[in-house]
């Protein structure tokens, strides 16, 4: 049974910043899961038994190599697509992440080819497509929260 298809999955999202108003993106590398080449925020499924925050910071330390300072939960959203020819419902639980931007870097090469920071206002054009839902939802929050 696979989580996001087979039954309803739970995932954290979160959108990392330095505090000073600029994001972290990465971009997917060809052997990413799905949307290869486009920019994303991260994410991770919960497991079964693990703590939301857990996972979070789990995710974000495997990601990107570094803790996190601080986190603001930005609420949820219920996602339904087709990924890879599949029907898919996940739970996505949004946050805001604060992280120290000196000891970012790629920490699944497999994963991601580059990553990136950018403002609010400049990001890039070509990303995931749950990604403008994600700035509909937060993006006045994000703005005015850096």
């Amino acid at each position: 049974m696979k989580k996001g298809v087979d039954y309803t999955g739970v995932c954290v999202v979160y959108f990392c910043h330095d505090g000073k108003g600029n994001f972290l993106m990465a971009k997917r590398s060809s052997k990413a899961r799905d949307e290869q080449g486009v920019w994303d925020i991260g994410g991770g499924g919960v497991e079964l038994g693990d703590r939301v925050e857990d996972t979070l910071r789990k995710e974000i330390k495997e990601e990107y190599c570094t803790d996190v300072l601080e986190f603001e939960f930005l609420g949820f959203r219920d996602l339904h697509r087709v990924s890879n020819g599949h029907k898919t419902h996940w739970i996505a639980l949004d946050f805001k992440v604060l992280v120290d931007p000196k000891k970012v870097k790629i920490g699944e090469p497999e994963k991601f080819d580059d990553i990136g920071w950018f403002k609010i206002d400049q990001l890039p054009e070509n990303t995931h497509s749950q990604f403008p839902v994600f700035l509909n939802n937060y993006g006045e929050k994000l703005k005015n929260g850096q």
